[in-house]
């Protein structure tokens, strides 16, 4: 303003007519020393300053401007003074203003009535905004469960029947085309982000004719489903004998010694080397009691050539008649085998694994089973069934012949995006799965269809009347699951980077309804406690409520990834058929025709549907919307020190002297101690409103929803999670990394592998030790810094 005022001064000594009359002249004379006053107020040198740096930095063309001409002055007389004592300032006007108290005063009333104005327009403005805005500080969270319970109410089981016909009326032929309607479907219930995204994958699919097993002393030919080889079998159910084959096994034909090793379990292997000599033999092997990729390593590391695959009719439900069923499994352990660990994008170098083992893998009836060991078609006495077994005189040769064919497909996921408005930059995933290339998986991929888009339903009618999430929550349906969670693992590597920072939690929809007789939950030991009071909240209006047990053992299904690569807390809720033995477990491997497996019938009415889909939605809803993620780090503690408990007896019996017991299990009670501290002095304060600061509870959260990465081991054999914290299936309470050594030095007399085994336990728990102990201290030095 100085600047201004000065110049025009100067231009006043041109002469200029405007300025000739004395009034005139007398006024500007009276503004300018008002003006000179207002810049003698306290901070406003300082406010001039920083105006004039900012027009510096916004003005790249002015680089020689002197910074010292705009420097703030120390004089107490002010900046005007400060001028006029410098010689070359010009004062045109020396004489006394004739009416300056007239000026004076109309210009005080009518700086006062502007002010005024203004103050009574502010108060009418700020009035209505408050009246149709809400506070922003007023905190939504007690409307929160009232929110989830008018979305569930929603979900209708009659609404998931509807959307189930709907899929199964899809053509199956091509991948491409039901993710593209599964896509219409979402969009059209007002979903508006959702993308479709194909990879070229290598499959495995079955040969123009269906794989054979011969027996050669009778020289009898069987389809796997065990008819007899004929034109008029193949013609009746060509699909089924198809697609009766193990993907990605080893090609060709094989002709040896019928070996029956049971489970083959590392008791069955010693049992049968000790008789004879398996190299190069065909086993006889029972599907269940442990994950089948790990009992094929073991055969292939015993030297066995082929393997014969069934399921014994006592491990079945009762209810359940699979016996002169074949079905298929996939021998991958995830992900396209031609890009292992990297994703199959354009451009991708392909490895050249057409078979993901040197074993000729092939799945058969127990039907046939009985016939390849000689035993009658009934062995279900009236009382009890018998498991099979070949008589110990027994000695079979037979000819495997496998001749399936390795092709590029293209597979397909829909991902759809809720965006949230708190935390837009944290996902909550949940996934379901669709079936095509073949007819096997039974029904199931359509119920997981119905219930993730029903779940969309509901929460888009709340979206259209303006709720939305406070995290994102990311809707997935994945292509090539049968195959080996093709289509999750892409995914997820090609995003990898990204999904390592920003997702919250995967809540899987894999097979919801394989049966009607129980509850199945499983997740996390962080998710444990919300998975349980999810039951509960659920059932408030029903007279009778689920209760089941929440476990964290090792599921099938697309959540693989994300729990072993990833690890992410992960969830899911299934019903199931009551296990008929302790061998039952790792039974959903297989894949039966469609035809086989009745969902209609299993479901008539689609309670069991609507349930499942109510508890994965308010799980979803409350990951998706706590201010505080809803883990428990405690629980993620007492899990590994009760597994560490028990695993120190069995170590004491393999090692003795060699583990320092007291060590270990004070490791992880240091971790225990570390969890009770970071949830009494962390977490409480955060889930009380009155506490909690923005700050904090994001910090809070980034620590969240890490807990598990530390429990990642670097290697686990096959079949096995390389995430500890889930154990191998209700039965055992160890480490499973930790039980496959112990296994493995049995078969081999050596305890390097429980050495190594045990420094990865070792080496995770520590490192969640060192987390928490580290979340805890930035949150002690936030706080200091703050005081």
């Amino acid at each position: 303003m100085a600047y201004h005022k000065v110049n025009a001064d100067q231009r006043a000594q041109g002469h200029s007519p405007y300025l000739d009359n004395d009034e005139l002249q007398a006024t500007a004379l009276e503004l300018e020393w008002d003006m000179e006053k207002e810049l003698e107020e306290p901070g406003f040198d300082h406010f001039r300053l920083d105006g004039a740096i900012q027009h510096h930095l916004g003005n790249s063309q002015s680089p020689d401007l002197d910074l010292e001409a705009i420097q703030p002055s120390s004089s107490p007389k002010g900046r005007f003074q400060r001028l006029q004592e410098d010689p070359d300032y010009i004062s045109h006007y020396t004489r006394q203003a004739p009416k300056s108290n007239r000026c004076s005063f109309f210009q005080i009333l009518k700086v006062f009535c502007t002010a005024l104005t203004l103050f009574i327009f502010g108060i009418v403005i700020g009035y209505y905004a408050r009246k149709k805005c809400p506070s922003p500080s007023t905190s939504q969270e007690p409307n929160n469960p009232r929110i989830y319970r008018e979305i569930l109410k929603e979900i209708k089981a009659e609404n998931i029947q509807q959307i189930y016909r709907d899929l199964l009326q899809f053509p199956r032929e091509d991948d491409v085309d039901i993710a593209m309607k599964i896509l219409v479907q979402w969009t059209s219930q007002g979903l508006e982000d959702v993308q479709l995204v194909n990879y070229s994958v290598l499959l495995d699919l079955p040969g123009s004719s269906s794989n054979t097993v011969t027996l050669k002393n009778s020289s009898e030919c069987f389809y796997p489903t065990g008819q007899q080889c004929n034109r008029e079998t193949k013609t009746l159910h060509s699909q089924d004998l198809l697609y009766s084959y193990a993907a990605y096994s080893a090609k060709g034909t094989i002709e040896a010694e019928l070996i029956d090793v049971q489970y083959g379990t590392v008791e069955d292997l010693i049992r049968v080397q000790a008789i004879t000599n398996v190299t190069k033999k065909i086993a006889l092997l029972k599907l269940g009691q442990s994950p089948l990729l790990y009992k094929l390593s073991l055969l292939e590391d015993a030297g066995f050539g082929g393997v014969l695959l069934y399921i014994d009719p006592c491990d079945l439900p009762k209810t359940t008649d699979l016996a002169d069923k074949a079905f298929m499994v996939s021998l991958n352990n995830g992900g396209d085998p031609s890009t292992p660990g990297y994703a199959s994008i354009d451009g991708s170098y392909r490895q050249n694994r057409l078979n993901l083992t040197t074993l000729l893998v092939q799945p058969i009836s127990a039907v046939l089973a009985k016939k390849l060991i000689s035993l009658p078609e009934d062995t279900v006495q009236k009382d009890r069934c018998i498991p099979l077994q070949m008589p110990a005189t027994g000695k079979n040769i037979i000819s495997l012949n496998i001749q399936s064919v390795t092709t590029y497909k293209t597979i397909s996921n829909v991902i759809g995006y809720l965006k949230g408005t708190v935390f837009p930059d944290r996902y909550v995933i949940i996934g379901s799965h669709h079936n095509s290339f073949n007819t096997y998986g039974g029904q199931e991929w359509a119920s997981s269809t119905a219930i993730i888009t029903a779940f969309i339903q509901a929460l888009m009618l709340k979206v259209k009347r303006g709720w939305k999430p406070d995290r994102t929550i990311v809707f997935c349906s994945w292509g090539g699951t049968s195959f080996g969670n093709i289509g999750s693992y892409e995914w997820a590597e090609d995003l990898k980077r990204v999904l390592q920072r920003n997702v919250v939690a995967y809540i899987s929809l894999h097979n919801p309804v394989r049966g009607n007789s129980t509850l199945h939950p499983v997740a996390s030991p962080s998710l444990q406690q919300l998975a349980a009071e999810s039951q509960s909240f659920n059932c408030v209006e029903k007279t009778k409520c689920p209760g089941s047990n929440v476990s964290s053992v090792q599921i099938q299904g697309d959540s693989d990834y994300f729990i072993n690569h990833l690890g992410v807390p992960a969830t899911q809720f299934s019903y199931e058929d009551i296990k008929t033995s302790e061998n039952s477990g790792f039974l959903s491997e297989a894949l039966f025709p469609v035809h086989t497996t009745k969902t209609e019938e299993m479901d008539p009415s689609f309670s069991l549907h609507e349930t499942i889909a109510k508890l994965t939605g308010q799980v979803t809803l409350q990951i998706a919307n706590e201010p505080v993620l809803p883990f428990n780090a405690l629980d993620i503690a007492l899990e590994v020190q009760n597994s560490l408990k028990v695993a120190t007896v069995l170590l004491l019996l393999f090692l003795g002297d060699e583990v320092d017991i007291p060590q270990l299990l004070a490791i992880a009670s240091r971790l225990r101690d570390t969890a009770e501290l970071f949830q009494s002095d962390e977490m409480r304060p955060a889930n009380d409103p009155k506490e909690r600061a923005p700050i904090r509870v994001r910090m809070l959260n980034d620590v969240l929803q890490s807990l598990e990465k530390s429990f990642l081991v670097r290697r686990a054999p096959p079949g096995l999670y390389r995430n500890i914290l889930y154990r191998l299936d209700e039965r055992t309470s160890q480490f499973s990394v930790l039980l496959e050594a112990l296994e493995h030095c049995k078969l081999h007399q050596s305890n390097e592998t429980i050495q190594a085994a045990l420094s990865e336990v070792l080496n995770s728990i520590n490192s969640a030790q060192v987390y928490f102990k580290a979340g805890l201290d930035v949150f002690e030095t936030t706080l200091a810094g703050k005081k």
